[in-house]
């Protein structure tokens, strides 16, 4: 029976992670378990930060960006010693089980606590959507929300000069903000893993909005795909197009959490608690086709993600 949950998030901090920690507090005290949150991450747990909270710690904070239990990273954690180490701080506290927000590399080491016969849960919290158990992670709605908000703005000075803005978006190796940010600003170019294009082909459709006048030209690439500058030079020597860049970097992931990542937040934070009580152990939270499910860590950790191919198709298709 479990009788006290801890909480931690871990890794990038995402709008909406404070969402998801109050929809845990809450939940397990309506159900009448202790709760206790862990600042810093695994590296919080390991050093023992942990403290008792009540539905007052929650107040306030639903609409908050960033996470008010902060986050760090802590490499040794893959070290068994330390993972020992972290189950002591918890059992010391005689806490029943563990509850990490938090992307892949949360829900490793979430599994490894699990491996040492810990009870865990996780919840998917990133802006790159990169989770391939969930259709949407915590946070990737907001940070598309923001990105769109960037590129409109962008796209007036780019009109008033008739540039090229080749615009770097957030994702590591998943392609999620680019490809929507790109069907809702109606960008010229996309350029991600699941969609390159060689650079003759980009010059070519460049070169011929160019001779058509077209006031502006957005390109939206995922980072760490291409240098951007280098990029950029190349487009202006071949093309015409005065060109700059802009690297949207960490504003992608400050702001509150929009409603669609409240309530998403709230409901995989809900369905977390209600898993551990029924004796559900080592698994990680999801959305799948609207339903709030939960499937086994492993499983998910096997899982690839891959852009929709009906999205893909779209973006050749309108643009």
């Amino acid at each position: 029976m479990v009788r006290r949950i801890a909480v931690l998030t871990s890794g990038g901090d995402s709008p909406g992670m404070n969402a998801a920690v109050r929809a845990v507090i809450r939940a397990g005290l309506y159900q009448g378990i202790e709760m206790f949150v862990i600042f810093d991450g695994y590296k919080g747990l390991v050093e023992g930060d942990i403290r008792q909270v009540t539905k007052e710690f929650t107040q306030d904070i639903i609409n908050r960006g960033g996470t008010i239990l902060r986050s760090s990273r802590l490499p040794e954690f893959k070290d068994e010693e330390v993972q020992l180490k972290a189950i002591e701080r918890l059992r010391d506290l005689d806490i029943d089980a563990l509850i990490g927000i938090g992307g892949d590399g949360t829900y490793r080491g979430l599994l490894d606590i699990a491996r040492h016969g810990y009870p865990v849960i996780g919840i998917p919290g990133s802006i790159d959507n990169d989770v391939a158990s969930t259709d949407y992670t915590i946070g990737f709605m907001t940070a598309l929300n923001t990105i769109c908000d960037c590129v409109d703005k962008i796209k007036d000075t780019s009109s008033s000069h008739q540039r090229c803005s080749l615009i770097e978006v957030m994702g590591r190796h998943c392609g999620d903000l680019a490809v929507y940010s790109s069907i809702a600003e109606a960008a010229e170019l996309t350029i991600t893993y699941d969609h390159p294009y060689d650079e003759e082909h980009i010059f070519k459709k460049l070169r011929k909005l160019k001779a058509q006048k077209k006031s502006h030209a957005i390109v939206i690439v995922s980072e760490n795909l291409l240098n951007c500058h280098d990029l950029a030079k190349k487009i202006e020597d071949k093309t015409g197009f005065d060109t700059n860049v802009e690297i949207l970097g960490h504003l992608q992931r400050g702001g509150a959490p929009c409603a669609f990542d409240r309530i998403l937040a709230s409901r995989m934070g809900a369905k977390a608690v209600e898993c551990l009580i029924n004796g559900e152990y080592g698994k990680v939270i999801g959305s799948i086709k609207e339903e709030i499910v939960a499937i086994d860590i492993e499983e998910a950790l096997a899982m690839k993600r891959d852009i929709h191919e009906k999205l893909l198709s779209l973006i050749n298709m309108l643009q």
